[in-house]
């Protein structure tokens, strides 16, 4: 065990963590020339498209210092906050973190709070200062910013850079010298932490785990102790660029389990793998179920391809258990799904990976989040469609989930990022000054505010200087409405929302005159209206398509003029009943653009 680190590395997204991993992986000589490629330990296209982690990858790696031979784990976490579960996993199995900084860039929100889960863990932080070589690199400025938040010496940053291979030694050794090894209890009953599970379509999930006590063998019966199902250990063995089959992992080290497990939802990330005969008597703590947080309604653009969606859907939540799905109709689009995403960046991933990976296109229609009816029974319901929302006279209360936002940026934006936060609704909570130009910003707002456009305002307000970061902090009673969507008296379900009251009449009025633009003219006079239960709050009318009919009157009586349009008159009106209005795809996604 004397001789084992694990250590993950910690870092904002484009500060060069997965660049550091490759020369890292490089030095070791773990890959070899032929294999090595950009961003090696991400394996989608997307991923490298994006130039972001989306799924962890645990690696291993064997050093040699001071004539003793060093097993280092790297545990890479993804960077985003949506997957911010994923990298609290990840981190409580280490004993270490490298804490990435870009020297050009400085510390960004992300930064801050996963830096926050490491220290919860009581790991040990080796500050990197990465990108040294940029000529835009701030060396002094940013060792001092560092210092300042890790309340390190000067002496502990080391200054590398990742693209050059500066400094990747000195890494290495840090890492064998400050990291402490793993402790545990080698003759104790197995107990282990799943950290991350990948599915392999010829041999089932394949679970990544760090044990911490006893040690598991190849053929073992073992048990999970949140799901209480057991397998046989087919196959464990070690994580290289390739998996490598082994007898026994030890206490202490890292490797992964093949058990012919068909369900990733049986495998839960944060579950503990104890030993079916010897169980251990307690879990692993810090296990908690994934919870959706976002929700939208996806529909097949033709409806005959709703068999293929469901299909492309079950394979895409065999790689990521936090994708949730159910089947649901709407009148304006028919049959599709009503999913739950972790947030905004997970939403957007699993669209483009349908288009890409299944060749799906898809409807996708204004994400809105979860809210918490309680009724005048006592009786508690959970809302996450506008359309199961019970009626207002049986309802004593609505909550909705709320999220403290940390945002970093220059103080010369301030002003702009504070007003943008009270109009989301924001309760302005905190700030303090990392350096006297760049300033740390806490407030408190609903998350039905953040869903649909402020990532996109807060970048246009601060230059794209403000970085964001957020984490739910439970729900809150708020004074809501749902709102609906009248063409010709039919409501259109697919674009009922559930908001603020205050905002009720504003956000109506906004979405009737975008609509107006976007719905094609008819035969027909189109009302739109938008509407809270029966009292109609905004309307626009998008005006019939006219045809002259009286261009062939020329002088004669009125009457005949008149005759003519009385007729035209009641053909309208017929059309008008048995007439319906297309409503094109831009206009579902109206409600995003709405300023």
């Amino acid at each position: 065990m004397k001789h084992i680190r694990n250590f993950c590395i910690i870092a904002h997204i484009d500060h060069g963590k997965s660049t550091l991993a490759d020369r890292l992986l490089e030095f070791t000589q773990t890959i070899s020339k032929r294999d090595m490629q950009a961003q090696v330990l991400d394996d989608m296209d997307l991923e490298r498209e994006k130039g972001i982690t989306i799924k962890s990858h645990a690696i291993q790696m064997n050093f040699r210092m001071d004539e003793q031979e060093f097993v280092l784990n790297l545990i890479d976490t993804p960077g985003h906050v949506d997957f911010s579960y994923e990298v609290s996993r990840a981190i409580a199995s280490c004993e270490g973190a490298l804490l990435v900084v870009d020297a050009a860039q400085g510390i960004e929100a992300q930064t801050i709070s996963n830096l926050y889960l490491a220290m919860e863990h009581e790991l040990k932080i080796i500050p990197v200062l990465n990108k040294i070589d940029l000529p835009g690199a701030m060396i002094e400025e940013m060792t001092d910013e560092v210092m300042q938040l890790t309340g390190c010496e000067k002496e502990e940053i080391i200054l590398a850079s990742a693209k050059e291979g500066i400094g990747i030694e000195e890494i290495l050794r840090r890492i064998v010298e400050v990291i402490p090894a793993p402790q545990g209890n080698p003759d104790g009953p197995l107990k282990a932490l799943i950290f991350d599970s990948v599915f392999n379509p010829f041999r089932g999930t394949i679970a990544y785990f760090r044990v911490f006590d006893g040690a598991m063998h190849s053929k073992e019966h073992v048990r999970f102790m949140s799901t209480n199902a057991h397998y046989y250990a087919d196959e464990i063995g070690i994580l290289r660029l390739e998996k490598e089959p082994r007898e026994v992992i030890q206490t202490g080290d890292v490797g992964y389990i093949i058990s012919g497990i068909k369900e990733v939802r049986e495998i839960k990330v944060g579950d503990t793998i104890t030993s079916f005969d010897n169980p251990s008597k307690v879990a692993v703590q810090g296990f908690k179920e994934v919870k959706p947080m976002v929700f939208a309604g996806i529909y097949p653009v033709d409806t005959e391809d709703f068999e293929d969606l469901r299909y492309s859907l079950e394979k895409l939540k065999l790689n990521d258990a936090s994708l949730v799905f159910e089947p649901e109709t709407s009148l304006a689009l028919g049959f599709g799904f009503r999913t739950g995403f972790l947030g905004m960046l997970h939403m957007e991933i699993i669209q483009e990976r349908l288009e890409r990976e299944f060749n799906m296109t898809v409807i996708t229609t204004v994400p809105n989040v979860q809210f918490i009816a309680t009724m005048t029974s006592e009786e508690v319901i959970e809302v996450n469609n506008p359309s199961d929302l019970p009626d207002p006279t049986k309802t004593a209360y609505l909550e909705e989930p709320f999220i403290k936002a940390q945002i970093i940026t220059k103080a010369d934006y301030i002003g702009n990022i504070i007003k943008l936060c009270m109009d989301k609704r924001g309760i302005f909570k905190n700030q303090n000054y990392l350096t006297p130009d760049r300033v740390e910003m806490i407030f408190e707002m609903p998350l039905a505010e953040v869903v649909f456009d402020f990532f996109d305002k807060l970048k246009t307000v601060s230059k794209g200087y403000a970085s964001f970061d957020y984490e739910i902090i439970g729900f809150r009673e708020s004074n809501l409405v749902k709102m609906d969507i009248l063409l010709n008296g039919d409501p259109v379900d697919a674009l009922s929302a559930i908001i603020h009251r205050e905002k009720a009449e504003e956000w109506g009025r906004k979405l009737c005159v975008k609509l107006k633009e976007l719905i094609p003219r008819q035969q027909f006079d189109i009302a739109i209206q938008a509407g809270i239960g029966a009292k109609i709050i905004a309307r626009e009318t998008v005006k019939a398509l006219r045809k002259d009919v009286t261009a062939k009157c020329y002088g004669g009586d009125i009457s005949r003029k008149r005759k003519l349009l009385e007729k035209q008159k009641k053909g309208k009106k017929r059309m008008r009943q048995v007439g319906n209005v297309e409503v094109p795809q831009s206009a579902f996604m109206a409600v995003l653009k709405l300023d």
